[in-house]
């Protein structure tokens, strides 16, 4: 996860609680807000970086074949003039497989994501996924960490537009908690219930495992809910400090 990229959140949401203070309708546009670097995530206004020229990655050769299968999941960012930039290793599969990903990636071919119009830089992840077969490993684009739109005017205000005597927080950027495992035959899905205390700029506080799954997914739950945003908790169209539960899916093997 891109730890570095929330503190903007800081910044971002504090906004929203300056305006609420006077009005339940505060800036509810900042899903198209970009990061401190000017880089979006795909959301109601912002479209997917598409590949339109893949690059097969190729197999090392010097690795045993038991340590063939497995995959590399990139983070990037495709900017407006359709080049990656940004380059992070997610998940590591072997630094021999990870390198010819990104030399895959960086000969391949994007459709940079657009703000309406106009292109602008937007994060992905990038999959690779390396089967024992050695049939044809090419670059898949995953959408792991997404903006949603913000609550409208009918979840914070009566018919008469007054402001609502309390709204609960609402998930405005959200994060995967883990990556699909590419080789399962018959996944199905579980869901975990976290608890998460939102504080008044919408940014998690505390969270708590209310229902968990166990194998090790619950903490993967709690750290995916830590990087989420949120429009804050209002009462009679303030921001104020409160909990609220999260679902949290996972394919389970």
């Amino acid at each position: 996860m891109r730890l570095e990229k929330y503190a903007y959140a800081l910044l971002t949401l504090s906004a929203i609680s300056l305006c609420a203070q006077d009005t339940v309708s505060p800036n509810r546009q900042i899903h198209a807000v970009p990061d401190q670097d000017g880089i979006y995530y795909v959301g109601p206004q912002v479209t997917a970086p598409k590949l339109v020229r893949t690059v097969t990655v190729p197999y090392p050769y010097d690795v045993p074949e038991k340590d063939i299968q497995g995959m590399t999941v990139l983070a990037m960012v495709i900017g407006a003039d359709d080049i990656p930039a940004h380059i992070q290793v997610l998940h590591k599969h072997g630094d021999a497989f990870d390198q010819a990903s990104i030399a895959a990636v960086l000969h391949s071919a994007f459709e940079p994501g657009k703000l309406g119009d106009k292109p602008v830089p937007v994060w992905i992840d990038v999959r690779v996924v390396f089967h024992a077969n050695r049939s044809q490993a090419v670059p898949q684009v995953l959408i792991t960490e997404r903006d949603l739109p913000p609550p409208d005017d009918s979840k914070l205000e009566d018919k008469r537009h007054n402001p609502l005597s309390y709204t609960p927080p609402y998930p405005i950027h959200t994060v995967d908690a883990d990556f699909a495992d590419p080789f399962a035959k018959n996944p199905y899905v579980e869901v975990a219930v976290v608890e998460v205390l939102v504080s008044k700029d919408g940014l998690p506080k505390e969270v708590y495992v209310r229902r968990g799954l166990g194998f090790g997914l619950d903490e993967k739950a709690k750290a995916a809910v830590l990087h989420y945003k949120f429009f804050p908790a209002t009462r009679k169209g303030k921001p104020i400090e409160a909990r609220r539960n999260v679902m949290v899916s996972f394919s389970k093997f």
